[in-house]
């Protein structure tokens, strides 16, 4: 069997939005010796099959299809010869030699070392298995972005008579998507009593189409052995149990499911990792780096985003903090302070600060877990309110990013974040 060995200053794990403006950021700040290692075909990750518009509106101060949004970014690795490696798929991370073990068919066994390694290796899907769905496993039930693949890049209309479960953004776009197409979305079912997907796509997938969305309504079984021929759906109480005499049968040949995503982060879990519990992506410090010397994290595999533009951002943090170092090493540690949050906080990143000299300046991202029309917004080190803001309309939909600035971190003893609605 052939063998290669290959050494790189930084080793990115994942060729989307998040390991392209990682690299592209590290290489800005003077790392030239960098390799992206995608196990697709090509770099962009699930950009390249997002044809609709909207990304880009925060990075680039202009509206691109998810494609277009890609190219930006991989022209800049094509152009400064940044090295990436495709169908090339990981096998294992070893923390403690900074070794990479990956496997493709054209160089076989590759053995790479590395000074930093960047984690963006995105996030899955969750399946009808996982919320355990009563009835058969016929054809015709798909995940919304398996649907949207098989649509956008293999040109395969998977259904003509089609009910989404989950009102997630993959799902209300393929409403859409499925209609422009000629499919006929019967409708869209969420079992949260709001939406989880952003309000602009509520209004151009599911409004201007007229597509009805049923909230506190969930899909109780499905029929059909070898295709699927049909659901039923039923409406839920505030347990989220189902009503006796509130079911409906509805005939389709199509289900798709957008019901969450959650971390692709097994391996690094698995090489030692300390997983976030909220999040399942790891546990960071606000440099992104994870509890694995020089291993960072960003992007989709430490937390769902909702906006790409932020992944890249976060992307960016990554890549910026791998250079700093490797060309400047660890400055001395002065202390740590672990975040926490209220209960009505998903979750708060970063989970932890490193608190060395001089550092003022630390970015926070969190969700709520129920809609609040007007939220107060407080930072606090025990009693002590360090910042307070107020911002109306927050849903578990949308991210909230704060940054704490001109602030001296080596006085504070702890940091909490609460959101109460006022």
């Amino acid at each position: 069997m052939k063998i290669n060995n290959k050494t790189y200053d930084i080793v990115i794990i994942g060729g989307g939005s998040a390991g392209l403006s990682a690299a592209k950021k590290a290489y800005e700040e003077g790392i030239s010796s960098i390799l992206i290692v995608e196990r697709n075909n090509e770099l962009g990750g699930i950009l390249n099959q997002c044809i609709h518009n909207g990304f880009g509106l925060h990075k680039f101060k202009k509206e691109l299809t998810g494609p277009e949004y890609a190219y930006e970014y991989i022209e800049f690795i094509k152009e400064n010869n940044i090295d990436y490696f495709l169908n090339t798929l990981v096998l294992s991370i070893n923390s403690k030699d900074k070794l990479i073990v990956c496997s493709s068919s054209e160089e076989g066994i590759i053995n790479i070392s590395y000074k930093c390694l960047i984690f963006s290796a995105g996030c899955n899907e969750r399946t009808s298995g996982q919320i355990m769905i009563p009835g058969e496993r016929p054809n015709g039930v798909f995940t919304a972005g398996l649907a949207q693949k098989l649509l956008n890049i293999d040109g395969y209309l998977v259904g003509k008579n089609v009910y989404i479960l989950g009102s997630g953004d993959i799902g209300l776009i393929m409403a859409r998507r499925m209609t422009l197409e000629g499919a006929n979305v019967i409708g869209v079912s969420e079992i949260m009593p709001y939406s989880n997907g952003l309000n602009r796509n509520i209004v151009q997938c599911l409004n201007d189409y007229n597509i009805p969305l049923r909230l506190h309504n969930t899909v109780i079984k499905i029929h059909g052995k070898n295709q699927l021929e049909g659901i039923t759906i039923c409406d839920v109480d505030d347990s989220l149990k189902p009503i006796e005499g509130r079911e409906k049968f509805i005939k389709c040949d199509t289900l798709l499911l957008s019901i969450g995503l959650y971390p692709f982060n097994a391996m690094l879990k698995n090489s030692g990792a300390k997983v976030n519990t909220e999040t399942k992506g790891a546990w960071v410090d606000q440099n992104l780096e994870t509890t694995l010397d020089s291993v960072f994290s960003c992007g989709n595999v430490l937390h769902v985003h909702d906006l790409v533009d932020y992944v890249s951002d976060e992307g960016e943090i990554a890549g910026e903090n791998a250079a700093k170092l490797i060309k400047y090493g660890r400055k001395t540690l002065l202390k740590t302070i672990f975040t926490k949050h209220n209960s009505n906080l998903g979750y708060l990143l970063p989970n932890e600060i490193k608190v060395y000299k001089d550092l003022n300046e630390v970015s926070f991202s969190f969700r709520v877990k129920k809609p609040i029309s007007k939220g107060e917004i407080l930072f606090k080190d025990g009693e002590n309110i360090i910042k307070r803001s107020v911002k109306n309309d927050l849903i578990p939909s949308e991210m909230v990013k704060i940054k704490l600035n001109n602030l001296d971190f080596n006085n504070l003893n702890e940091l909490s974040v609460e959101v109460n609605e006022i």
